[in-house]
């Protein structure tokens, strides 16, 4: 297996996690700040790495494999670490919606992907936007603190609630598109 740029950036982005989970629960006053710039650099990753495959042509079965799994580890794990510090049932719900989403629709992807249509559930305009709003309330999350005057922590709970609310109309819209082969598959 030959190692491509775009899966040495995803790789890094898992590497990532435990130093994220460290700094995150260093004592210090700064370690809010250090979480959101990790967590903001290994998403700049996710996107970096996409580009970089597209554009040079860098694919790999194990990259298309690793990465939707490092994103998937990457925004769980800062939901968790969110959610252990500010535990309220809204956020709490809307990690578990984010958290559910996503392990249905890659049960859902791996399930297509054994019948041969995963094409049917690739990824849609309505997931990338998911992604771009969590990625950012989880930075303003992580960050906690105001800027310039601006609520950081309160404009990301609003963002987090978005991105749920974007994730169940993505998981709804994979769903349609794999449900004519579902119930074909349950007729046979």
């Amino acid at each position: 297996m030959k190692l491509t740029v775009p899966t040495m950036l995803t790789l890094l982005r898992i590497v990532m996690i435990p130093v994220l989970v460290l700094v995150f629960y260093l004592p210090f006053k700064w370690t809010n700040v250090a979480a959101a710039v990790i967590f903001a650099f290994a998403s700049i990753t996710d996107w970096l790495d996409g580009w970089i495959a597209r554009r040079y042509d860098q694919f790999s079965a194990f990259g298309a494999f690793l990465d939707p799994v490092a994103d998937k580890l990457m925004v769980a794990v800062a939901l968790l670490l969110t959610v252990q510090k500010h535990p309220t049932v809204w956020m709490a719900l809307w990690a578990a919606v984010i958290i559910g989403r996503e392990i249905a629709v890659s049960a859902l992807r791996e399930w297509m992907a054994e019948l041969g249509q995963r094409a049917k559930v690739k990824v849609a305009t309505i997931g990338k936007i998911k992604t771009i709003v969590q990625m950012v309330a989880l930075v303003c999350l992580l960050y906690q603190e105001r800027l310039l005057g601006l609520p950081i922590f309160v404009i990301g709970e609003w963002l987090l609630a978005a991105a749920a609310l974007l994730t169940l109309w993505s998981g709804l819209a994979y769903l349609r598109a794999a449900w004519p082969v579902l119930r074909e598959d349950a007729r046979s």
